[in-house]
């Protein structure tokens, strides 16, 4: 029940105070959390929801996001709820392709895959472990701001519940105060929105439904995906540019679903839900995806890419994963960057409260963008060129029914597309996709 005087909520001073505040508790907020609190900050971590909860994603890690989970110290055992995979299996064209992932110094030689529903719990429990605090069922509604400097102070939020299916208020406006605040409140960015920074429409928006099977290949080695996606009737439609995976979860199910991409953020007309039931009618029949082996409804969500929000930091807001668009315009990946994007902003939010001015602080929070656009802007402005070129159907069509037979090519794709190379040195390959990576303008 709302507790409200002349049409306004009444708000309760806070009696937890923090060194930073986290909103969200998703693969970029909890890493943020663990690595605050892993350096001795006061973390306050609230998160909307109650766990378990679901998140629409394909639950599959690439090896550079299990190197993030190694970091952690996150126990990645078969025991511990995960399967290991190989590599990719690409379908498309004709061809059938096993690519297993690179043996590199970088990353392990392997992935793993987890639901969203067990993953994100296990992070956030590992940032409580740590010495973080986390707040579950907490909302937040707005951000808080000095009035004088419009410095971002702390936030506004406020307890909810359940009533079904809908999130209903269930208290008091609540004020959190910290000197510096991360929001990683996913797709949403109703922080960074509140405070002026909008989404670019220049920069590529992906979509992707999914859902889960039970199957018999619950515990398959490979990641398998499948680059031949219709957009109607096959031969007499365009292929889509985007694809199809099956992850296996190695618990008597698979997560399965599909993904496409714009290379802008204008609205899509595909109607993805019937896309997906016709490719299902057409799944390889091994699998066993049938109606009565369906566990979970098709649901479906948009992926921000190539950091289509920003700055990443101004004014006392740090913007991590989703809410900063950190997801790959190559693969739709993003929680091996926002494991990363919180690593890297709780190194440059414990330095700065370490520092003894606010033209310190201010300098030492800056490079948390700095470091992240060094590092991924070239990767991702790449991503932009890539879906420009696979908008057009032609251009998928040739790269299936061509390019899949060329070992060399496909090596390249597969350490391209997952991100997934040396960043100096290595072999040709690595040195190739490290300069085009330098060479490219920031994102």
């Amino acid at each position: 029940m709302n507790n409200v005087t002349s049409g306004v909520a009444r708000v309760v001073a806070a009696v937890d105070d923090a060194d930073v505040i986290v909103v969200g508790a998703g693969p970029a907020g909890a890493s943020t959390a663990f690595h605050c609190a892993a350096a001795g900050l006061d973390v306050l971590l609230l998160e909307k929801a109650t766990f378990p909860r679901d998140k629409i994603c394909g639950d599959g890690l690439t090896p550079r996001a299990v190197a993030e989970l190694v970091r952690m110290g996150v126990p990645t055992r078969e025991q511990d709820g995960w399967i290991r995979n190989r590599g990719l299996r690409v379908i498309g064209g004709g061809h059938r392709l096993e690519l297993p992932w690179p043996e590199l110094s970088s990353y392990p030689s392997y992935g793993l895959a987890r639901a969203r529903t067990s993953f994100d719990q296990t992070l956030a429990e590992h940032a409580r472990a740590a010495g973080a605090k986390l707040l579950e069922s907490t909302s937040v509604v707005a951000p808080v701001r000095d009035e004088r400097t419009a410095r971002v102070v702390g936030v506004r939020a406020r307890a909810v519940a359940r009533d079904g299916r809908r999130t209903v208020d269930a208290g008091d406006e609540v004020e959190y105060r910290a000197p510096v605040v991360v929001a990683a409140d996913g797709v949403s960015a109703r922080l960074a929105t509140a405070v002026g920074r909008t989404k670019r429409d220049d920069r590529p928006m992906g979509v992707a439904v999914r859902t889960y099977f039970r199957t018999p290949r619950h515990d398959d080695p490979w990641m398998e995906s499948h680059l031949e996606l219709w957009d109607g009737a096959p031969g007499r439609s365009n292929l889509m540019p985007g694809y199809g995976w099956i992850f296996s979860l190695g618990d008597g199910t698979a997560n399965v679903g599909l993904g496409s991409v714009s290379s802008t953020a204008a609205a899509t007309k595909v109607d993805y839900k019937d896309l997906f039931a016709r490719w299902m009618a057409n799944a390889p029949a091994e699998w066993e995806f049938t109606p009565e082996n369906q566990v979970a409804p098709v649901r479906g969500a948009a992926l921000p890419m190539g950091f289509n929000r920003g700055p990443l930091y101004a004014d006392g807001l740090l913007l991590a994963g989703d809410a900063a668009g950190m997801v790959s315009p190559f693969n739709g990946e993003g929680i091996a960057y926002g494991l990363q994007a919180g690593r890297v902003a709780a190194d440059a939010i414990a330095q700065a409260l370490a520092r003894g001015s606010a033209a310190g602080r201010e300098r030492a929070l800056a490079s948390y963008q700095q470091r992240m656009k060094d590092d991924l802007g070239g990767y991702y402005t790449l991503g932009r060129v890539f879906v420009r070129l696979i908008e057009h159907p032609q251009v998928m069509r040739l790269c299936t029914r061509y390019g899949l037979p060329r070992p060399l090519l496909m090596k390249f794709v597969l350490k391209l597309l997952s991100d997934c190379y040396e960043p100096r040195g290595g072999d040709l390959v690595d040195r190739v996709i490290s300069g085009l990576a330098r060479l490219a303008p920031d994102a």
